[in-house]
């Protein structure tokens, strides 16, 4: 079996990493992750500006423990791509935009103006989305993607 990105199950990597749920599917998991990034990173727009910001800013308005957890939950994101097979360069990539993130939001006050400015989920979405959509058509995929710009 090969996963979307196209690597075969029972490679070096380990099988159990790169399943595909039975009752997933990789598009079902793609629009479950960009909900969630979205969610934490550009769900409240402020009324009157064209500042959009999500969970994770508001997370981190809680000292050291709410950027924790905002990390955690970002941490999700790295997981299923992992899971979805995805390679152990995008998946760093993804990493060090999530540990960016998680550790310049911990700063008071300037990390809470860096969380909103700085929408890493939605970055590690679209790197994946875009990593999918560029290597997708050998192993039979088509990715439907649409890029939001921050």
């Amino acid at each position: 079996m090969t996963t979307p990105f196209g690597r075969a199950s029972g490679t070096r990597y380990g099988t159990a990493s790169t399943r595909i749920a039975a009752d997933s599917t990789f598009e079902d998991s793609i629009a479950r992750l960009d909900a969630l990034a979205m969610l934490l990173d550009s769900a409240i727009r402020i009324p009157g500006t064209k500042i959009v910001m999500g969970l994770d800013a508001l997370l981190g308005l809680v000292p050291v423990i709410g950027d924790a957890i905002s990390g955690l939950i970002s941490s999700y994101i790295i997981f299923e791509a992992r899971r979805l097979g995805a390679p152990r360069w995008l998946i760093a990539r993804m990493a060090a935009n999530t540990t960016l993130d998680t550790i310049l939001g911990s700063i008071p006050l300037l990390g809470d103006m860096f969380d909103v400015a700085y929408k890493a989920n939605l970055k590690n979405v679209n790197l994946l989305k875009r990593h999918a959509e560029k290597h997708g058509h050998r192993y039979g995929r088509a990715i439907e993607t649409t890029y939001t710009v921050s």
